[in-house]
């Protein structure tokens, strides 16, 4: 199941730069800030195995798509690394 729900209250815990698919923005620059808080507004799948959140971004404005290893939850208690998590990070749970 996905870590995070809809309308959830997240923070970046890494910078995240555009890989080419943020339209209007030039590869590698800065899209997320590590710190900077938003909401999560959609949950979407990648290859139908790993959950993308589209996060709204608080103070600009954007929606950036984010997986759950870059994101900690604000309206919650981070849990522990899920089946999820360890696949996108090549390890077994």
């Amino acid at each position: 199941p996905p870590r995070f729900r809809p309308g959830e209250r997240v923070r970046a815990i890494r910078h995240i730069k555009n890989d080419g698919t943020y339209p209007g923005r030039e590869i590698g620059e800065n899209l997320v800030r590590k710190g900077e808080e938003g909401y999560v507004r959609d949950i979407g799948t990648f290859l139908q195995q790993f959950f993308i959140y589209a996060v709204e971004w608080i103070d600009r404005g954007t929606v950036v798509g984010m997986r759950a290893r870059e994101l900690m939850s604000l309206d919650k208690a981070d849990a522990p690394c899920s089946a999820e998590e360890n696949a996108e990070q090549g390890t077994s749970g």
